[in-house]
């Protein structure tokens, strides 16, 4: 692509993104904003980065993603991927950022590539951690000790926040401030050697106590941690802060755009500062050794720009309160679906194409907001209601016999698998017994019931009209059975002289299958958990959040259904085949999302 062919197509594209000015309002516009990628159609035109998109997906593996890690997923490698496929050197690395050990595992490292992978993104090269760099960044502290620009801290966290000040007062400069660059060397060589206790020291770049940004109050940029690192052992005494490693992790991978959520605006000048007080050359040295770039590539320190967070009504974002919910039992695991988790949304049923729809939908911008939950579950909603075959699944059944159906018949019926779309047949043995779902028959049939009831007609779906002629009841008075008759003039057309509105569904009672369904509703009463006036977060749980029903009966086809297939059961909603607890001859089914928008109905 040539440079002239480049400019022409970032002015276009300028001209035609409503998303130009990063707060502009998105209501009214059929293009849902992104600012961000304006800023890199401008730098493409610029030729600041030799045609080059590196952006980089930096979880922390404390937990697993959610939702709202979903849209910087989408993000980042959704940006580097759109590039590469115009003919730009697009790619995205995925970096742990594994700087904590204390609350990292490696099962969140195993289930964060999955979901990345699940979502339909790949990264450049290998995994990428913050600890392969650990000696790089040692080195870099030693450059800040040499220019004065960090030392050794010896106040304890206590005194440390004390001196650091407030919003409104300028802080205290540190006693040991003023120490030697020799000392400060000396005393982090030590600190990594692991003469010194946890908490008793730590490295802190040296820049301005009275800065009205409190980030910039010499923050703490080495602490002493004596704990095994999943990734390096026992190898290291002292672990770096996330502001002080992940701008040069940035910086050493040689990325041209930092794409961070808007809490990480006031950490912007940190960034900034760290790397602009290394030396360029060594950065650079350091990034061609390590593969990241080549001698012949202009050698640009990585830009951050922030956008707004994804915030969803009826929902908690928060790793830590999602973290309280599993370790108290309140649901399964990080994989409960009704989890936000992008685990939890896989295994409720949500498909990757939904997601990514909803996060394009959602668009990007500056502007803080509330996104309706409904908005993700349209999604869902349209994406099932387009390709998911139907099917039909009894919940509550209800015995029917067809008195004047011979016992020793049977019809083989076929029904199409989608009604638009041309994806073959399923086939369902029509005998004298079946099974009706309790909710379609009423005894005494309140005003305007379209169904089932003695006396009454009804059409079973791609099959006969049935009339109820006798209802059969236990000693408690339960209704146990009907005894029908069917109009054998009715498969396929319609009854002759008389209509028949309603229409149900059904399943053969000889081959249904009996499965276990799991009815999935919003983990949350209120659009608003984290609201105080509710007092915990928790207070906000839904108690019929999950209703599991066993006894169901579905219609035969679902027998060899795989994990995680999904299906319109017809009348009932959009289901999925658990992928944890379904098994053969144990079919085991998720309730993805109901047909309808009933939230709205009861919310207005």
């Amino acid at each position: 692509m040539t440079d002239a062919s480049k400019t022409d197509r970032a002015e276009k594209h300028k001209n035609s993104d409503v998303s130009a000015d990063p707060n502009a309002a998105e209501s009214g516009s059929k293009t849902p904003s992104n600012f961000i990628r304006h800023l890199v159609e401008q730098d493409l035109a610029a030729g600041k980065h030799a045609g080059r998109v590196q952006t980089r997906f930096p979880p922390e593996p404390n937990g697993f993603l959610h939702i709202g890690h979903a849209k910087s997923i989408c993000l980042n490698f959704g940006l580097a991927r759109s590039y590469l496929d115009e003919g730009y050197q697009g790619a995205c690395n995925l970096r742990f950022d594994d700087t904590n050990p204390e609350k990292e595992s490696q099962e969140y490292i195993d289930a964060i590539r999955e979901d990345i992978r699940w979502l339909g993104f790949t990264w450049q090269g290998d995994v990428r951690y913050t600890s392969s760099y650990f000696q790089q960044l040692y080195e870099f502290a030693l450059e800040l000790i040499r220019a004065g620009k960090a030392y050794v801290c010896s106040l304890t966290p206590e005194q440390a926040r004390e001196y650091r000040g407030t919003l409104t007062e300028p802080g205290r400069d540190s006693p040991y401030r003023t120490r030697s660059v020799e000392e400060n060397l000396d005393m982090f060589a030590r600190m990594q050697a692991g003469e010194f206790a946890d908490g008793s020291h730590s490295l802190r770049a040296k820049i301005d106590m009275a800065s009205p940004n409190i980030n910039m109050r010499d923050p703490v940029i080495y602490r002493i941690r004596s704990i095994n690192h999943h990734q390096t052992g026992e190898a290291w005494k002292v672990y770096p802060m996330y502001d002080y490693a992940h701008c040069i992790s940035d910086a050493l991978e040689h990325v041209t755009h930092s794409l961070c959520t808007l809490e990480f605006e006031d950490h912007r000048p940190l960034y900034d500062w760290i790397l602009q007080n290394l030396p360029p050359e060594t950065l650079n040295a350091a990034c061609i050794a390590l593969g990241n770039k080549t001698p012949d590539v202009p050698y640009v320190l990585p830009q951050q720009t922030e956008f707004a967070r994804l915030n969803i009504n009826y929902t908690v974002m928060s790793k830590r309160k999602l973290k309280e919910l599993v370790e108290l039992g309140l649901v399964s695991g990080w994989d409960d679906p009704r989890m936000p988790t992008l685990s939890g949304l896989r295994r409720r049923g949500f498909t990757p194409q939904s997601i990514r729809h909803f996060c394009d939908m959602i668009g990007m911008s500056r502007s803080e907001s509330i996104v309706d939950v409904g908005m993700l579950e349209s999604s869902i909603r349209d994406d099932l209601d387009a390709n998911a075959p139907r099917a039909m699944c009894v919940l509550r059944p209800l015995k029917v016999t067809l008195s004047n159906y011979p016992a020793d018949k049977y019809e083989l019926l076929q029904l199409p698998k989608h009604p638009k779309k041309d994806i073959g047949h399923r086939e369902l043995r029509f005998t004298a017994e079946l099974f009706i779902d309790r909710s379609d028959f009423e005894e005494v049939p309140p005003p305007g019931f379209k169904r089932l009831s003695p006396g009454s007609e009804v059409r079973l779906r791609g099959a006969y009209v049935i009339r109820c002629d006798e209802v059969i009841k236990d000693e408690a008075g339960e209704v146990v059975e009907l005894r029908c008759s069917h109009d054998d003039q009715t498969l396929g057309q319609n009854p002759v002289g008389r209509k028949v509105k309603g229409v149900i569904h059904w399943v053969p009672a000889a081959t249904a299958v009996p499965a276990e369904v799991r009815i999935y509703d919003r983990l949350f009463l209120n659009a608003n958990p984290d609201d105080k006036v509710l007092g915990d977060f928790k207070n906000s749980l839904n108690p019929d959040s999950l209703q599991v029903l066993t006894g169901c009966l579905a219609e035969p086809s679902l027998a060899s259904a795989a994990a995680e297939e999904s299906f319109q059961f017809e009348r009932e909603g959009y289901f999925c085949v658990d992928r944890v607890d379904s098994a053969p001859g144990k079919l085991v089914v998720n309730r993805t999302v109901s047909l309808r928008d009933s939230w709205a109905k009861i919310s207005g």
